[in-house]
C-alpha cells in the first residue's frame, strides 16, 4: 500500500487494492501494471512482498532510483520490467550482491539511468536489455563470465566506450547481441567466433576499425550480422555471404572476397552502401542488394535480371555506365530502384513500366535522354520517382495524373518543354513537386495544380511561365516552400500568400513582379526565407516584417523599394542574411541592426543611405560579409568589419583599367611570342645548314662537344657535370631519384651493367644505365675522353625506331660511368614474349610480331654502314651485336592501347643502346654470320626472326 500511495495514478487503476481482503497484495506473486500513466518513484517498500516473482511496471512515467531493494529483498524474483519510464540513477549495487539465485529476465531499457555497467550479474540471468539510457564506461570483462547462461544481451543506444572485450566468447548460450549507437572502438575479437548459438550480432553505429574476421561470420548459427556506420577495412570474407542479412554499409571495406559458385547463397539482404569498393558488384542473389555510395564501374550487371526474387536494387552514386538493362523489368517483384548518380545513358527503358509493384524508382543525375516513357504513368503504386538531372526531352505526358499513389515527383534540370498537363491535378497524394531547371516549361500554370491538398513542396524556378504571380497557391494550405525564381511572372505579390500557415520558404526573385511587398507576409510565423531579389517592387520595406522571429533570409536587393530601413528588422532574431542592396532607400543605418547576433551577411550597397555608419555594428560576433558602399554614408566603418568596399563608378573604372592592362599584356604576349617563334626558326635554319661542319670546329672533347652538340652540361667548374641534351638534371637529382642507386630500382641487370629506374621530384622518369666502374684488374674499363666521344656520338643518332640517348655523366667520381634514357614503362620484347607463350598468343598475335618485325629492321637498317654521302649519318661508330629479344623497347603495347606522340603507331619498338646487349665494337648479325664474322642483309633478317617469332 506504501507504493500505491506514493504513486499518481489518474485513472484509479490502484484503488481496488484491499489489504483486509484474502488475496491482500502482500501475499501477491505477481504485479503487472503497465501502460496506466502512472508517475512517481518506485516506493522500496516493494521489497515486503517476499513471494513476488514477476513485477512489471513497464511502459508508464515512473522516475527517480531503481530501489535496490528489489534486488537484495525478493529472493524469489524471476522477471522484472521497468522499460520504457524515466528512471534514472546508477544500477543498484545490491544487484551484484543480492540473493537473485532465480532471476532471468530484468528488462529497463528506455530510461535514464546512468554510471558505469554492473562487474558481475546474477548467475542465473538470462535476459538483460538496459539499451536506451545514458550508461558510460566500458564494458567489464568480467561482465560476460559472471552470467554464462545469458541468451539474450541488448547495450544499445548508451554512451559505452572501450573496446569490445574477448570475454563475450564465453557465452556459450548467448543468440542476440546488440551493441549499437554506442562508444566503442578497437577491432572485432575472433573470440566472438566462440559464441556457438550466435543468431543476431549487431554492432552498428560505433567506432569499430580492422578487418571482420572470417571466422565470426563462419558461426554456423549466425544468421544477421549488421556491423554498418564503423571503420571496417580490408575485405568483405566469403564466409559472409552464408547469412541471411549482411549489413555492413558506411565503413571503408575495399574488396569483396567472392564465395564459390553455389546455387543456394543463402544471403537475402545485402547492404554494402557507402564503402569503397570497386570494379564490379558482388553476385546478386538477394532479396535486397544495396551497393550504393561505392565506386563501381561498368554496365549494371546483367545477373541481376535473373535474380527474380529481388525486391530492393540500390546502385546509386556509383560510376556505372551504359544503359539501363530493358531486363529489369521482367523482375516483377521489385519494389526500389535506385541508379541515380552514375554515367547511365540512353533511355528509360519502356519496360521499367511493367513493374506493377514499383514503390521508388529514382534514375537521377544520369546522362538519359529520350521521352518522358508513357509505360510509366502505369505504375500506379509509385510514390517516388526522381528523373532529375538527365537529358530527357519532349514534353511532360498527360498520362502522369494516372500516378494515383505519388508523393514525390522530381523532374528538375531535364529538357521537357510544353506545359504542365491540367491531369498532374489528380495526383492528390502529391506533397513534392520540382520541375525547376528545364527553361523550356512555358505558359499559364494549369488551375488543377492549387487543388492538390496534401502538397508542401513546389519548384518551378528556372523556366519560362509568365501571367500574374498565381494565387492560387494561397488554397494550399500545407505548403511550406514555393520556389518560382526566374520566370516571367508579373503583377502583384498577392496578399493572400500571407494566410499560408505552414509556409516557410518563399522564392520569387527574378521575375517581373510589382507593386508593394504585402504586409501579410508577416503573419507566417513559421517563415524562415523571404526572397524577392531581382524585381520590379516598390514603396516601403513594411516594419510588420519584424514579425516574423524565425526569419534566417532576407533578400530584397536589386528592386525599387524606397523609405526608410525599418528599425525594428531588429526583432528578427533569427537573421543570418540581410541584403537590401540596389534600391533607393533613404535614411540612416538603423544601429538597433547591432542586435542581430546571428547576422553574417549584410549588404546595403546602391541605396541613398546617409548618416554614420554605426560603430556597434562592429560588435556582431559572426559578421562576414559588410557592404554599404555607394551611398552616401560617413564616418569609419568598424575596425573589426575590415576596409570599406570600393564605390560602384570605382570599381567600374578599376575593371576597365584591368581590361586594359590585360589586352595589352595579351598583345605584348603575342608579340613576344611571334619573336620567338622567329628566332627558332632561324636558328634551326642556321644549325641545318652548319650540322654538315659542325663537327670539324669543335674541339675533340670535354664542355666543347657539349656546347656543340646542342646539350647542357650541369654544373660545370662547381662540381660534378651530369651533360643533357636538352633537359637540366644534375647528378645530385639523379642520386636522389635513384635512391643512390639502390637495389630497389633496379630494372635490368648485365654483365655491361646495371639499368635504374630515375623518378624525379618534377614527374620525370628516366632509366639510368650504369657502366661498370672498373675491370677485373682494377683499372678504369672507360676512359673519359673516349666514354665522352662515344656518348656524343650516339646522341646524335636520331630514329623513329631507335631509343634516344638523353644525356650521359662522366663523374667525379673518376670511376662512374652513366647514359640516360627514356623510360619505357611497356618493358622489353622478351618479357612480351614469355607473356604470350603463357595466354597462348594472345598478347602477341602473328600481325603484331610482323610490325614488331618491321620495327627491327629499319632501326637496324638505319645503323648499317651506306654507301653514298649518307653513309655515316646513324653513327660514327654504329652499334654492332648479335640481336636478342631483351633489349627491344616497347614504346607500345596493342594489348595496352597506349601510344607515343608522332606517327608512331602498333607495334613500334625502339632498340636500347644497352651496352649488355650491343656494347661498342661488336656488328649486329644473325646467328648464321657468328663464323663469318660479316654483317649481311641475309643475317640481319635471320636475326630478327628468332627474336620475334620465338614463344
Amino acid at each position: 500500500m506504501a507504493f500505491r500511495r506514493a504513486l499518481r495514478d489518474p485513472f484509479g487503476a490502484l484503488s481496488g487494492w484491499d489489504p483486509s481482503s484474502p488475496l491482500a497484495p502482500c501475499n501477491w506473486r505477481g504485479l503487472r501494471l503497465p501502460r496506466l500513466r502512472l508517475s512517481g518513484p518506485i516506493s522500496p517498500r516493494l521489497g515486503d512482498l517476499p513471494n513476488l516473482k514477476k513485477l512489471s511496471l513497464r511502459s508508464n512515467s515512473l522516475s527517480g532510483p531503481i530501489p535496490g531493494s528489489l534486488f537484495s529483498r525478493l529472493p524469489r524474483l524471476r522477471s522484472l520490467f521497468l522499460q520504457s519510464n524515466s528512471l534514472s540513477g546508477p544500477l543498484p549495487d545490491s544487484l551484484l550482491v543480492g540473493n537473485l539465485s532465480d532471476l532471468l529476465t530484468l528488462n529497463a531499457a528506455s530510461n535514464l539511468l546512468s554510471g558505469p555497467l554492473p562487474s558481475l550479474l546474477p548467475g542465473s540471468l538470462r535476459y538483460l536489455d538496459l539499451s536506451g539510457n545514458a550508461l558510460s564506461g566500458p564494458i567489464p570483462s568480467s561482465l560476460p563470465p559472471s552470467a554464462p547462461r545469458l541468451q539474450l544481451l541488448n547495450l544499445s543506444f548508451n554512451r559505452l566506450r572501450g573496446t569490445l572485450p574477448p570475454s563475450l566468447g564465453a557465452l556459450q548460450h548467448l543468440q542476440y547481441l546488440w551493441l549499437d549507437s554506442n562508444l566503442l572502438e578497437g577491432t572485432l575479437p575472433a573470440a566472438l567466433a566462440n559464441c556457438s548459438a550466435l543468431l543476431l550480432l549487431s554492432a552498428r553505429a560505433n567506432s569499430l576499425r580492422g578487418i571482420l574476421p572470417a571466422a565470426i561470420p563462419a558461426v554456423p548459427s549466425l544468421q544477421v550480422l549488421s556491423l554498418s556506420a564503423n571503420r571496417l577495412s580490408g575485405a568483405v570474407p566469403a564466409s559472409a555471404f552464408r547469412l541471411r542479412i549482411l549489413q555492413l554499409a558506411y565503413n571503408a571495406f575495399s574488396d569483396v572476397v567472392a564465395p564459390p559458385p553455389s546455387p543456394g547463397l543463402a544471403v537475402q539482404i545485402l547492404d554494402l552502401k557507402g564503402n569503397s569498393l570497386g570494379g564490379r558488384s558482388p553476385p546478386a542473389r538477394q532479396r535486397e542488394l544495396r551497393l550504393g555510395r561505392n565506386s563501381l564501374s561498368g554496365a549494371v550487371p546483367a545477373e541481376i535480371a535473373r535474380c527474380g526474387a529481388l525486391q530492393v536494387l540500390d546502385l546509386e552514386d556509383n560510376r556505372l555506365s551504359g544503359a539501363i538493362p530493358a531486363a529489369l523489368g521482367g523482375l516483377g517483384r521489385l519494389r526500389s530502384v535506385y541508379l541515380g548518380g552514375n554515367r547511365l545513358s540512353g533511355g528509360v527503358p519502356p519496360s521499367l513500366g511493367n513493374l506493377s509493384m514499383l514503390d521508388a524508382l529514382s534514375l537521377g543525375r544520369n546522362r538519359l535522354s529520350g521521352p518522358f516513357p508513357e509505360q510509366l504513368t502505369q505504375l500506379s503504386s509509385l510514390s517516388f520517382l526522381d528523373l532529375a538531372g538527365n537529358e530527357l526531352s519532349g514534353e511532360i505526358p498527360s498520362g502522369i495524373g494516372n500516378l494515383s499513389g505519388l508523393l514525390s515527383l522530381n523532374l528538375s534540370k531535364n529538357g521537357f518543354s510544353g506545359g504542365i498537363p491540367a491531369s498532374i491535378g489528380s495526383l492528390l497524394n502529391l506533397r513534392s513537386l520540382d520541375v525547376s531547371g528545364q527553361r523550356n516549361l512555358s505558359g499559364d500554370l494549369p488551375a488543377e495544380l492549387f487543388g492538390l491538398p496534401n502538397l508542401q513542396a513546389i519548384s518551378l524556378a528556372e523556366n519560362s511561365f509568365s501571367g500574374p504571380v498565381p494565387e492560387g497557391f494561397s488554397s494550399l494550405v500545407g505548403l511550406e516552400l514555393l520556389n518560382l525564381t526566374a520566370n516571367g511572372f508579373s503583377g502583384p505579390i498577392p496578399a493572400t500568400y500571407g494566410y499560408i500557415p505552414s509556409l516557410r520558404a518563399l522564392a520569387l526573385s527574378r521575375n517581373r513582379i510589382s507593386g508593394e511587398i504585402p504586409a501579410e507576409l508577416a503573419n507566417c510565423s513559421n517563415l524562415t526565407l523571404l526572397q524577392l531579389r531581382s524585381n520590379n517592387l516598390s514603396g516601403p520595406i513594411p516594419a510588420d516584417l519584424s514579425r516574423l522571429a524565425d526569419l534566417e533570409e532576407l533578400d530584397l536587393g536589386r528592386n525599387d523599394l524606397s523609405g526608410k530601413i525599418p528599425s525594428e528588422i531588429s526583432n528578427c532574431s533569427s537573421l543570418v542574411v540581410l541584403r537590401l542592396d540596389g534600391n533607393r532607400l533613404s535614411g540612416e543605418i538603423p544601429e538597433s541592426l547591432s542586435r542581430l547576433a546571428k547576422l553574417q551577411t549584410l549588404d546595403l550597397s546602391a541605396n541613398n543611405l546617409s548618416g554614420a555608419i554605426p560603430a556597434d555594428l562592429g560588435r556582431i560576433p559572426g559578421l562576414a560579409y559588410f557592404n554599404v558602399s555607394g551611398n552616401d554614408l560617413s564616418g569609419e566603418i568598424p575596425g573589426t568589419l575590415g576596409a570599406a568596399a570600393p564605390a560602384p563608378a570605382k570599381r567600374k573604372e578599376q575593371r576597365l583599367a584591368l581590361l586594359v592592362g590585360a589586352a595589352a599584356a595579351l598583345f605584348v604576349l603575342v608579340v613576344c611570342c611571334c619573336c620567338c617563334a622567329l628566332s627558332l626558326l632561324r636558328w634551326r635554319h642556321r644549325f641545318m645548314e652548319g650540322r654538315a661542319g659542325a663537327k670539324k670546329r669543335r674541339s675533340p672533347a670535354g664542355s666543347g662537344s657539349s656546347a656543340a652538340s646542342g646539350g647542357t652540361e650541369n654544373g660545370a667548374g662547381r662540381g660534378p657535370r651530369l651533360v643533357m641534351f636538352g633537359n637540366r638534371i644534375t647528378y645530385a637529382e639523379t642520386l636522389e631519384a635513384t635512391r643512390q642507386f639502390d637495389e630497389e630500382n633496379v630494372l635490368s641487370r648485365g654483365r655491361h651493367g646495371l639499368v635504374f629506374k630515375a623518378c624525379y621530384p618534377d614527374g620525370t622518369v628516366l632509366s639510368i644505365l650504369r657502366l661498370p666502374s672498373t675491370s677485373a684488374d682494377g683499372a678504369i674499363v672507360i676512359e673519359e675522353a673516349a666514354f665522352r666521344k662515344e656518348a656524343e656520338s650516339l646522341g646524335k643518332v636520331k630514329h623513329r625506331n631507335l631509343t634516344v640517348l638523353r644525356g650521359y655523366y662522366a663523374g667525379p667520381p673518376p670511376d662512374v660511368r652513366l647514359l640516360i634514357y627514356d623510360y619505357m614503362p611497356n618493358g622489353n620484347l622478351a618479357t612480351l614474349l614469355q607473356e604470350a607463350s603463357r595466354q597462348d598468343g594472345h598478347v602477341l598475335n602473328w600481325p603484331m610480331r610482323h610490325l614488331i618485325a618491321l620495327g627491327v629492321a629499319r632501326g637496324l637498317a638505319f645503323l648499317q654502314p651506306r654507301r653514298g654521302p649518307r653513309r655515316r649519318q646513324a653513327a660514327e661508330h654504329p652499334l654492332r651485336r648479335r640481336l636478342r629479344a631483351a633489349p627491344l623497347r616497347l614504346w607500345a603495347r596493342a594489348d595496352r592501347g597506349d601510344r607515343r606522340g608522332g606517327r608512331g603507331g602498333r607495334g613500334r619498338v625502339g632498340v636500347d643502346v644497352d651496352p649488355s646487349a650491343a656494347p661498342v665494337g661488336r656488328s649486329v648479325r644473325g646467328p648464321d654470320a657468328a663464323a663469318a664474322g660479316q654483317a649481311t642483309r641475309e643475317g640481319t633478317c635471320t636475326a630478327s626472326g628468332s627474336c620475334c617469332w620465338s614463344c
